[in-house]
Formats: C-alpha cells, structure tokens, sequence
C-alpha cells in the first residue's frame, strides 16, 4: 500500500471543492468537505484500532472489553465505508445526516453538537433531489481512495501523523477562506500571523492557553504546539481552551483540535462577551497564562446580547450599554462604544489573565487612537501599566479585510515601565519591504517575522522599525498610540535641482516644437 501524504489529503479535499464549484457559495464549501474529511479519519482509524485489538485478542470477551475502552467508537451504519456502499440510495442525505447524528450521539464527551449546523439533505444548499444526490456520491468517491489510517500516513519531517491530517485541513480552511472573501476573516488567521503571535507569547507547556474568539481554532492550536516543540515535540497535554460565537466556525474548531490529536481542548459555543463559558468553580472568569486572539475587527452592537429583555431604558430611548450590566466588572474602565467592540474583547482578556500572563490580540489600528470612552479606557490601560507593546502589521495579510492591523501585547505583573513600538508595515533600511507582495493578499516570510520577533525580544530602538517610549512620553501624547507618533518611518526626498529641472522642461519643449514641424510637413502631403 502506498503511504498517505498531506499532498493526498489535500488532492482529496480539492477535489471535494470541484463538485461543489458553481453549485454552492464559496463560503459554505467548507461545511460539507471538510465534515465528510473528518467522518473519513474517524471511520479508517476506528477500524484500524479495532482491527489491531482483534490481532491482540483472542478471547472475545477481552476483545470487546478493550473495544469498548477505545476514545471514540464508530459503528457500522454511521462509517464512510457503509455511506460509500450506499452511495447511490435515493435518500443519501437523509443517510449522512443519520450518520452524523449518530457519532454525536455514541460519542457526547467528544462530538456532541459538532455536526449540528450542517445539513447534507438541504435542498435549498444542495439542489434539488437529483443534483443533490448526484453531488453528494460524487464527494463520497473524492473521499473513497484516500487512506486515512493511523499507520497509513507519512508525516513530514518532524511531525507526528495527525500534523498531517491537522495540517492539510488547516491548508485547507486557508483556501476556503481566501475563496470566501468577507465571511473569512472570523474564521481563520493566516498561518504566519498566527507564529508571530505564537512567539510573542512565548508559551510553556504548563501553560493554560486560551482564545476568547477562536474561530476554527488555528491561532489557538499553533500557540500550543509552539509550546510542544520547545519539549523537543514532547507530546505533552496541552491546556487548551476556546469559545467562539458562530456554530460552523466552532464546528471547524472542534474538529481541528481532534485532527490535531488534541482530544482535551475545552471549545465552547456561545457570545465570549454577553455570556462567557469558562468560568471557575467560584463562577468568576477563569484566568489564564496566555491569551491570543484574532477578533471580529470593530464589532457592531457587540453589547446586543446584555439587552436580555429588550428593554428600552427611560422614555424610548434605545438601549444603552452600562459597566454595571457585566456582573465580571469588565468595563468598570470605561464602555466602548456601541459600534466598535474592540476594546470590549481587550478587556475581556485583561480581564481574564493572570498574574505574569501574556496577551497578543490582533486589532484594527483604531483603537490606537479613537477618542471618547476609547481614550478613557487606553488611558486606564496604560495607567496600570499593562500595555506592553505594538506591532504594526502590513495591509492586505488578513481575510477579508484590506485594512492594515496591529498587534497588541498586554502582560499582567510586568517588570517595566516602558512600551515598545514596532512598524513592520514599511521598508527596512536597504528599502526592501518588510513582507512579500503576492497577487491577492500580503504575505509575512520567515525572515520578516523573525526580525519582528527580536525586535520585540531586544526592545532597543532600531531606526524607522522599533522603538521604546516612556509612560511619560505617551501621557504626553494623550495617550494616543498611533505608530508613527513613535516610530518615525519618514523618507527624505531627494532634494530638487530647479535649474537642471528648467533645462529639462526647455529641452523638451524644443523636441515637441521639432515634431509638430514634422507632423505639420506629412499633413500637407496627405492633403489633410
């Protein structure tokens, strides 16, 4: 048998998109590729454990006890292969739904409600009966060839066989983002963002690691790993924990942890603001060592879900957010604003980090500097000390989005009193730009973030790209943190020569003279 490669997987999950192209939205192709990738995993590596236990065991009784102590169990009617075999029922999605269900229902401590927002018998998604039917055997032979079992996979070089899996499916969700235009930038962040936040934070493995926003869970899984290959890729548990908002997106993640072989990973479903999930036994926020987050930029009535019974406050007047409305006091240092959430995500961290913790949120680079209630919670921030630093990000890196963002580093306890400004948006000083243009969307390379990252190792100034300022300097600039205030990244033009200029513009005046004389000669030729 030939060994499976992350190229295979990937050729299979492409292949899945081409049934789909033209038939559905770009952005839903995801929903139906990647469950069925993921059905087929659970589906090769419940056979081969089982296959291996029936080599182990002779006796039927021990058999089936050490059958029933595996992680998961995948029966019969609920596999790919039994799907594949009845691939040409005339009820197939009503088939695949059953099978989903099925695997929650066995498995409630690892799947339950992973599948819930998809629908394989959907007429208004797939089409009607027959093209529906058609499509849906066409994705289950895209899948049939591929061989997902444990002992089947080649990883690459340094990796275990689930980074194979994790990592083709996490390519994946990249493709699919970048085909999904504005719905993506909520559920994935690019890979290399996701290393510069990864070492920024610098996690250990003994630390909890938590994303209040966490999309399909790539930022998250990366900050772990980063942790493990500090081990020597000791496979230590990680303690990982997330909440995301959007059904299909926390659907992704679940299944990207459990790809990743991270089988412990608490993801939970719900409105990080109105209504967190992860509190301790005391019922107050959890707190954590490290926090990274890629949060929806500038969300709009963020605050939405603290008006429970839709109240107007006073003679009609709409609903207005109010500090003591969040029983957790997390904005006890001012309200954001209605229509811009951004600095209500940063104080949910802050809020639930702990002593020596470390922060890196990505952010649009207004809440560098928007007045009002924003300005009164910078200057709260900045007063206790907390910010740490801020990285100016080139346009275009993320999905979804053109605008340029930031990255902003908060730590609880620290030992300084300074913060360090970093513009990795621009040139260096060969003018060479600090990140690589590619035709859609802007790319960081190895070296682009490891300059950033000793850059924010160091904190020493380095001219046009980094530099540390005092409490001091940015109380008096209103606590005001636009980058360029800090970090002066302006080029002196070449200074102009007005005589050669002068003589420039004669001589071409003189040459324009000599061509209309001409011009004017073959017109009189031709008789015009």
């Amino acid at each position: 048998m030939m060994a499976t490669t992350r190229k295979d997987i990937e050729a299979a999950l492409w292949r899945g998109a081409n049934t789909f192209r033209g038939a559905i939205d770009a952005a839903n192709y995801k929903d139906y590729i990647l469950p069925m990738l993921f059905v087929k995993y659970l589906s090769d590596t419940y056979l081969e454990k089982v296959d291996n236990l029936k080599k182990a065991y002779e006796n039927p009784v021990r058999l089936q006890r050490a059958i029933d102590r595996l992680p998961f169990v995948i029966k019969e009617k609920h596999s790919f292969d039994w799907l594949y075999d009845n691939r040409y029922s005339d009820n197939l999605g009503e088939l695949i739904n059953v099978a989903l269900r099925g695997i929650e229902d066995d498995n409630p401590s690892l799947f339950a409600g992973v599948f819930r927002s998809i629908d394989f018998n959907s007429e208004a998604m797939l089409g009607n009966h027959k093209q529906k039917n058609t499509r849906l055997r066409e994705l289950l032979e895209d899948f049939e060839s591929l061989d997902l079992r444990p002992s089947s996979i080649q990883p690459e070089e340094g990796k275990v066989p689930a980074d194979t899996i994790g990592d083709a499916y996490e390519y994946m969700i990249g493709e699919f983002a970048g085909q999904a235009g504005k719905k993506a930038g909520s559920f994935f962040t690019p890979s290399e963002v996701s290393e510069l936040m990864a070492r920024i934070v610098d996690p250990k493995i003994s630390d909890t690691m938590y994303d209040p926003t966490c999309g399909s869970g790539s930022l998250l899984i990366k900050t772990g790993k980063t942790a493990q290959a500090k081990e020597n890729n000791a496979i230590k548990k990680l303690t990982l924990y997330g909440q995301e908002m959007n059904g299909s997106s926390w659907s992704m993640a679940k299944m990207n942890m459990f790809l990743h072989d991270i089988l412990d990973a608490k993801i939970l479903w719900g409105d990080t603001l109105a209504n967190p999930l992860h509190l301790d036994s005391d019922g107050n926020l959890m707190q954590f060592d490290v926090i990274v987050a890629n949060m929806p930029f500038s969300q709009d009535k963020w605050a939405a879900g603290f008006n429970t019974g839709g109240a107007m406050n006073g003679k009609g007047k709409e609903f207005k957010m109010e500090a003591s409305l969040d029983k957790y006091h997390r904005f006890d240092w001012g309200v954001p604003p209605a229509s811009k959430g951004d600095w209500a995500f940063l104080l949910h961290m802050i809020a639930s980090l702990k002593s020596g913790g470390r922060i890196a949120a990505v952010a649009p680079h207004g809440v560098l500097f928007r007045g009002a209630s924003e300005g009164r919670i910078r200057q709260n921030v900045i007063e206790k000390n907390l910010l740490d630093a801020v990285i100016g990000l080139p346009a275009n890196l993320f999905y979804g989005t053109s605008i340029p963002a930031c990255i902003i580093v908060f730590k609880k306890n620290r030992n300084r009193d300074d913060v360090l400004f970093i513009d990795a948006s621009g040139k260096d000083e060969n003018g060479v730009l600090r990140y690589r243009k590619d035709k859609n969307q802007n790319r960081l390379e190895p070296k682009h973030i490891e300059d950033i990252v000793n850059a924010y190792k160091n904190r020493t100034d380095i001219d046009k790209f980094a530099r540390v300022a005092t409490l001091d300097e940015i109380k008096a600039n209103g606590y005001n943190l636009n980058i360029p205030r800090y970090v002066d990244t302006f080029a002196e033009e070449a200074l102009v020569d007005i005589e050669e200029v002068k003589t420039n513009i004669a001589n071409i005046q003189k040459e324009l003279a000599e061509v209309e004389t001409q011009m004017a000669k073959y017109l009189k030729e031709l008789g015009l």
